[in-house]
């Protein structure tokens, strides 16, 4: 090959090589999640936050990708996105809305609540046809049961809430196919999926919170670490802490 050849080759590859950093940069780290504020609907010290998890996000192009919504309270629609903005020394009234299957925690720790009020979160499992009683829990067993789907965890603030699922396998073989899985959709709504509340206290001062579901959920990657686990918008997040 000529020398201007070579030249030639070794400055397509370079371009190449850019783009790809470049699209890399663009897709995955430059493009952020929109922030859902829930600063102005806190009353009385108050708020309530309300999340959802799905099994599959098929409003994206990663559509078998597992993820968290969250509810716009200025709409009423859930959103795509894990990014939320909350008041300081505030009560969060959190609901998660678990439409997602079981999995086993691989750490125990992970199947203890903490940070919360009271150190609990009270469960409510739907079957598809009806509610059970919301019951406190403070400590899950996976692997007795298959009672865990993701968790929620801030650890800046000490606080590890696993996401109860429905339990049983004519459950998990029913699960929501369209997501977010109350969107318009009333049979998505009716499928199994249970109701997790908590509450906690924001700190006195602003600042920034990461949060993460510690269950690795990305199925096709190494260990189950990859894809939506570690990308913003899915199965991770931050919460912003308003002063």
């Amino acid at each position: 090959m000529s020398l201007p050849a070579r030249v030639t080759t070794l400055v397509i590859a370079f371009l190449a090589v850019v783009a790809g950093v470049v699209y890399v940069a663009l897709h995955y780290i430059g493009s952020q999640p929109p922030v859902v504020d829930y600063t102005p609907v806190a009353s009385n010290g108050q708020v309530s936050v309300t999340l959802m998890t799905a099994p599959q996000t098929t409003v994206t192009d990663k559509p078998d990708w597992v993820t968290y919504f969250i509810k716009d309270p200025s709409t009423g629609q859930f959103v795509h996105t894990t990014y939320f903005e909350v008041p300081a020394d505030t009560r969060i009234n959190v609901t998660i809305l678990g439409y997602d299957g079981c999995t086993p925690l691989r750490n125990p720790l992970w199947g203890h609540v903490t940070g919360t009020i009271g150190g609990v979160e009270n469960v409510s499992i739907f079957n598809g046809k009806t509610y059970s009683p919301a019951t406190p829990v403070s400590t899950f067993d996976s692997y007795a049961n298959c009672s865990v789907q993701h968790t929620f965890a801030i650890p800046g603030l000490g606080i590890n809430v696993p996401v109860a699922s429905p339990n049983t396998v004519a459950e998990n073989n029913a699960l929501c196919t369209t997501s977010p899985c109350v969107a318009n959709n009333a049979s998505e709504a009716l499928a199994p999926h249970s109701v997790v509340t908590f509450s906690f206290v924001t700190p006195k001062t602003g600042g920034t919170f990461r949060w993460q579901c510690f269950i690795p959920c990305g199925g096709g990657y190494l260990d189950g670490n990859g894809g939506p686990m570690g990308t913003p918008g899915y199965m991770m997040g931050q919460m912003e802490v308003q002063a």
